[in-house]
């Protein structure tokens, strides 16, 4: 307890003799952030930050990070030095203690709770949270002026790649015609609980709006819980899966008695997302890459000439600085690890 309290009192001794060398950084809200002009040590506590950290080329400056990201293989691959940071969240328990021992000039909170319980003991606390591609944007610039140097160039070309895909996809999209009936898309959020989804006014919601399809789950939320005989009723025409590795998962839907029936079984349109450095399907920089391949998946006549793999590799090399081989894009692409496992 007393190196505890000795932490303490040199965090807020830090605190104060940067107090005179901040500057003003504007959270996703629209609140003022006083960061020090050069930031050095960044506590990142919400998963998908830290491969925007990683693009934005200030992975080097990350002190903690959480369970999640140290134990996610493909981030180690790339980012090995990932593995031996220290945690700052063990599953949902913030590591107070040890975070006042790494004295941190930011950390990036990964709900408004743990923002409260940060903000008061002494932290300088960003919370960037966002549910649609907008604000994921915006929380990449927001994060490039934090960790400064070369990051808002990043940060502006990620942008513009970004808007590129999404206008790549709405063009084709919008030669639809209206009435066309888009299939409806359940997407589960874990192959670890088959009735674990998402619903709308999420991001997930977005991306599957914007490649021609909705959401069969018509509930404002992630990962919400569903009854088993809500299945049948919502009839999903497309079923995509999230953290989950194929073929296994795919076996799993096929044979399960409660989706037998839905279109999207009996019409053999179940996938696994793609997941790499951080899920495709969810908060992470590569949902740049899930725009296209959604699109493609629902639509492939519209899509025949974005090749994802080609596109994969291409990301990885602009901007995770890393050059995929043609085994590795095979395995993101079903969810497996580096090992092909």
């Amino acid at each position: 307890m007393k190196n505890f309290f000795m932490a303490l009192v040199v965090l807020f001794a830090s605190l104060l003799l940067n107090a005179a060398e901040l500057r003003e950084v504007k959270d996703i809200s629209g609140n003022i952030v006083k960061v020090p002009q050069n930031v050095e040590k960044i506590a990142t506590l919400w998963y998908a930050n830290n491969q925007i950290i990683l693009m934005l080329g200030g992975a080097d400056k990350i002190v903690a990070t959480t369970d999640l990201i140290k134990n996610n293989k493909w981030f180690a691959h790339v980012y090995p030095r990932i593995s031996s940071i220290p945690n700052g969240v063990s599953g949902k328990d913030l590591q107070v203690e040890e975070l006042i021992k790494l004295s941190p000039d930011i950390v990036i909170a990964a709900d408004k709770k743990n923002k409260e319980e940060l903000t008061k003991n002494g932290f300088t606390v960003l919370y960037p949270s966002f549910t649609n591609h907008a604000d994921m944007k915006k929380g990449v610039s927001i994060m490039a002026e934090v960790i400064g140097g070369d990051a808002p160039k990043i940060a502006e070309k990620f942008n513009e790649y970004f808007d590129g895909n999404l206008k790549r996809v709405q063009n084709e999209i919008g030669k639809i015609a209206p009435s066309y009936n888009k299939p409806k898309v359940l997407h589960i959020a874990d192959g670890k609980n088959l009735f674990k989804v998402d619903g709308t006014n999420t991001i997930i919601d977005e991306w599957i709006r914007v490649a021609g399809g909705v959401n069969a789950v018509q509930k404002a939320g992630n990962m919400l819980e569903l009854n088993a005989e809500e299945i049948p009723n919502i009839n999903p025409d497309v079923i995509i899966i999230g953290r989950a590795k194929a073929p296994e998962i795919l076996k799993k839907i096929y044979e399960n008695p409660i989706y037998a029936d839905t279109n999207a079984v009996k019409n053999k349109k179940v996938y696994v997302n793609p997941t790499g450095v951080f899920s495709w399907d969810r908060y992470g920089a590569e949902g740049a890459l899930q725009i296209l391949w959604v699109a493609k998946t629902l639509h492939p006549e519209l899509f025949k000439d974005i090749d994802i793999a080609t596109e994969t590799k291409k990301f990885y090399k602009e901007f995770l600085h890393y050059d995929l081989n043609d085994n590795e894009v095979n395995y993101i692409l079903n969810g497996l690890d580096p090992e092909g496992k």
